[in-house]
């Protein structure tokens, strides 16, 4: 019985020892199931710092690794992705959960205020609202195409100049400065003339501006800029001069709008097609919310048209097959008349005479896709949240999307995702077809999708058109290499170095280095060469006789077929 006894109680110990064991496995198990998992960790916030220079290559051979990965920091996480489910969680599925936030509202207040930039919530929505309208207006949107056009035309005498001296251009700095003529004058109705450098005190602003947006990014891995920023020295010194110069311009200019809406005046004559005369009839007169506003209007306006113009045209200089091809598409589109000014060349690019420029559109949409004209984009996130890939982000984890790194992936594009290849962007009949906006990512996607993204592709289709149809670009140096400056947005380090010919006078040059070719080869007696030549010194002719000269002196197709001629004969 003692036997049996001790028998049983050793059973039931035992009994107890495997439920007590099944219970904590149990609950092991379930704890593991329910465990967080966060993203890999691929470094600190210092490699950002420490490849400063380097941002986006840095950010982008991450990616290549990881699509979506974390960095830490002494008092912040941050998470970047490239991945195109995260991307539109974020900016679609729970939109309301992720904003700009305290940080980057810190690190950009100073510059632009409580603009749509920097704001969350209410003050986002307002607006928001107010701005989706006014860019819906087909005032504002004929408004805007006759000042692309203007400023256009402008662009394009300079460069006439540049080719009759045979002298280098900065071409990315005269973007620079066109666009924010273009965007003074659609904004505030100004007319700034920083292309021509007339205006002395838009010339200052101008600098004082790019200046500012340049120190406002480098706060974003500079861990000591607050304390600079409390002694006035350094960057952040810097920073407080330029903002100075910045506000009392555009608050000079806002002040006087205010002035001229209050003054009576002909109800014919005191319709503007500007944006900040329009706020104004809206009884918007708070100068500082203005001045906030309208700052990130010039900031979405100014440097991202120019900066993507830049990066198209150095494209072309390195496939001048597609520069060719995309001026053939200009010239088809356009319909002129014969002896045609610059400014009758503007005024000819009509919207339909746009629509028809699909290649061009497909061009710089891939040019886009790999130089974003902001690589990267940020988010704070306002609650724990769990992303579709099954990892965990936790309330104030900062959280970026990468439009640079992303048109890099090959998981998204194929093994040519770092070519440059428009043919991507077109169906089967040519026409342009659109992809994901949380996969192509460099206008934002979801509710805080870009407002000016048509009006981007307006100004650049316009610019493209009256500077292809016109010149032919190269660089002034083949073995220099280009690379970005790291900026709020993906400027060219050091400037877009070029030289510029005459398409016309490019044509006649090409055409008759084949014609010598000829006689170097002595084709003679042959009847299509016999009337090759003359078709060409008849060009000669008509050119040395006239003060300007055009396609139209011959027609197109003409040329066309002269060109083929020769190419044949040269050929055989």
């Amino acid at each position: 019985m003692d036997f049996l006894s001790n028998s049983l109680s050793l059973s039931a110990i035992i009994s107890c020892l495997i439920v007590a064991i099944s219970v904590v496995a149990f609950h092991a198990r379930r704890s593991l199931r329910n465990r967080k998992r966060y993203h890999p960790v691929a470094g600190t916030v210092f490699h950002l710092l420490f490849n400063f220079r380097r941002l986006h290559h840095f950010m982008t051979d991450l990616a290549r690794k990881h699509r979506t990965y974390r960095l830490l920091g002494l008092f912040r996480t941050e998470v970047y992705t490239a991945d195109p489910a995260n991307v539109e969680h974020i900016l679609k599925t729970n939109f309301e959960n992720y904003g700009k936030g305290w940080r980057h509202y810190t690190v950009l207040k100073d510059l632009l205020g409580d603009g749509i930039f920097t704001v969350d919530g209410e003050k986002w929505r307002h607006q928001r609202k107010e701005s989706s309208y006014e860019f819906s207006t087909k005032t504002l949107r004929d408004f805007s195409s006759a000042v692309f056009k203007t400023n256009a035309a402008k662009l394009s005498r300079i460069l006439s100049e540049a080719a009759s001296s045979n002298t280098t251009i900065e071409i990315q700095d005269l973007f620079m400065k066109s666009t924010l003529d273009s965007v003074f004058k659609i904004v505030l109705g100004v007319e700034l003339d920083n292309m021509c450098g007339t205006y002395e005190e838009g010339t200052r602003f101008s600098k004082a501006f790019d200046e500012a947006s340049a120190i406002t990014l480098y706060r974003y891995v500079d861990i000591f800029w607050k304390i600079k920023r409390f002694l006035n020295i350094g960057s952040e010194a810097a920073l407080r001069n330029s903002i100075q110069v910045v506000d009392e311009f555009v608050s000079k200019v806002i002040k006087s709008k205010i002035e001229q809406v209050h003054k009576p005046q002909d109800n014919l004559t005191s319709k503007k097609g500007d944006i900040l005369s329009r706020f104004l009839e809206l009884n918007e007169t708070d100068a500082k919310y203005l001045k906030d506003i309208i700052l990130s209007f010039i900031i979405a306006g100014k440097d991202t048209t120019a900066t993507t113009l830049s990066w198209f045209i150095y494209i072309l200089c390195k496939h001048p097959h597609l520069q060719e091809k995309v001026a053939q598409e200009v010239r088809e589109a356009i319909k002129l008349k014969d002896n045609s000014s610059v400014d009758e060349l503007a005024a000819s690019i009509t919207e339909e005479a746009l629509d028809r420029m699909q290649y061009l559109h497909a061009a710089l949409t891939e040019t886009l896709r790999l130089y974003p004209a902001v690589p990267v984009d940020g988010k704070l996130c306002f609650s724990d949240d769990i992303w579709p890939d099954g990892f965990t982000i936790r309330k104030g984890f900062s959280v970026s999307y990468q439009p640079y790194a992303m048109g890099r992936m090959k998981y998204l594009w194929g093994d040519d995702a770092e070519e440059f290849r428009p043919e991507r962007w077109l169906d089967e009949n040519g026409l342009f077809q659109q992809e994901s906006p949380f996969k192509f990512t460099a206008f934002q996607a979801g509710p805080r999708i870009c407002l000016g993204k048509e009006f981007a592709y307006r100004q650049m289709k316009i610019f493209c058109a009256v500077l292809l149809h016109s010149f032919v670009f190269k660089l002034s140096d083949e073995k220099k290499s280009v690379t970005y400056r790291t900026t709020l947005t993906l400027h060219i380090d050091g400037g877009l170095h070029l030289r510029v010919s005459s398409r016309l006078g490019h044509l006649i040059y090409t055409l008759h280095m084949r014609a010598h070719r000829l006689r170097l080869h002595q084709v003679k007696g042959d009847s299509k060469v016999k009337f090759s030549r003359f078709i060409f010194y008849k060009m000669i002719l008509l050119e040395k006789g006239r003060s300007r000269w055009h396609y139209k002196v011959c027609p197109l197709n003409l040329l066309k077929r002269l060109d083929y001629l020769l190419l044949d004969q040269y050929a055989a």
